[in-house]
């Protein structure tokens, strides 16, 4: 892997961890769901412009139209509907943690529904990242965390697995950034209706928030998949995986640093386990598409 590769796949690991504290300081002053499907409209219409200019087409195959109408769904009104929503009672790293997970949770879907098999390291590290989070969510709990916005932060991954799980051969017949700018507008027309029935219509105008809003729109929402898309395209989806295992970190700490929030002992301690966890997972995909690749050849 090049030096270029590695500081993209940082960025991007930085980029999406990111996402959490900027969501906890838009939630503070503004409506979640309206917010969450504003910030979809603006980043949709920019990646559909950019993927136009880049020669790609909208006309997608069926299957690819179904991806994108569920991982529109899933990821985006779903995984980030429910977080933002949670945000609003439980801390960004907590949210973080347990939105980290979702390879974790890719990991089993494919054991339980696709038959792929794992090696024993990726079991391992599949126990080890399981164990990772129950620490964390036993500590939090202790200390008064929310239970209805932790279970909405559950939902909110299992759905990002689902999504993720339908989104693995949606791109093969290209258009890729066209697919990510029409699911984000899926995600947004199913948002709007939700949020105008559910949430208070109240904002508390402040640079704070413009600032916020504006690096979730074109940084978490537009950046970081375009830097994704180039990184896949260079290294390919299984190695660019592999930065997954920066995210629950890098989530705490961006939170701690921006935010000022509070990191308990258990905390530390499962944020390095689930790390570890997922680094294992994601070697022993790697290691597995190697082998795959070698047996055909």
């Amino acid at each position: 892997m090049d030096i270029r590769a590695i500081l993209a796949g940082l960025l991007f690991a930085i980029m999406w961890s990111s996402a959490f504290t900027s969501a906890r300081i838009i939630v503070a002053d503004a409506p979640p769901l309206m917010a969450l499907a504003l910030r979809f409209l603006i980043s949709g219409a920019l990646a559909v412009l950019i993927a136009r200019f880049m020669g790609q087409s909208w006309q997608l195959t069926a299957s690819q139209w179904r991806a994108t109408i569920i991982f529109g769904i899933c990821q985006n009104a779903l995984y980030l509907g429910l977080n933002f929503v949670a945000m609003q009672r439980i801390e960004a790293s907590l949210a973080a943690i347990i939105a980290s997970s979702m390879p974790l949770l890719v990991g089993v879907a494919g054991w339980l529904f696709t038959g792929q098999r794992m090696s024993s390291l990726g079991v391992a590290g599949l126990v080890a990242g399981f164990c990772g989070v129950v620490l964390i969510m036993g500590s939090r709990l202790g200390s008064g965390a929310d239970l209805y916005g932790i279970g909405l932060c559950v939902l909110g991954v299992i759905s990002l697995t689902v999504a993720t799980m339908a989104l693995k051969n949606a791109t093969s017949g290209g258009n890729f950034l066209m697919i990510v700018g029409l699911q984000m507008l899926v995600g947004s027309v199913v948002l709007w209706p939700v949020g105008l029935l559910l949430d208070v219509p109240e904002v508390t105008m402040s640079t704070k928030l413009v600032l916020a809003f504006i690096y979730t729109t074109l940084v978490p929402g537009l950046a970081a998949t375009l830097v994704w898309f180039w990184l896949v395209n260079r290294i390919g989806a299984v190695k660019a995986s592999t930065f997954h295992f920066l995210n629950p970190f890098l989530g705490v700490a961006i939170a701690a640093l921006i935010l000022s929030e509070q990191l308990g002992a258990m905390d530390v301690i499962g944020v390095l386990i689930i790390t570890g966890g997922i680094l294992a997972v994601q070697v022993s995909r790697q290691a597995k598409a190697t082998e795959t690749i070698a047996t055909r050849t």
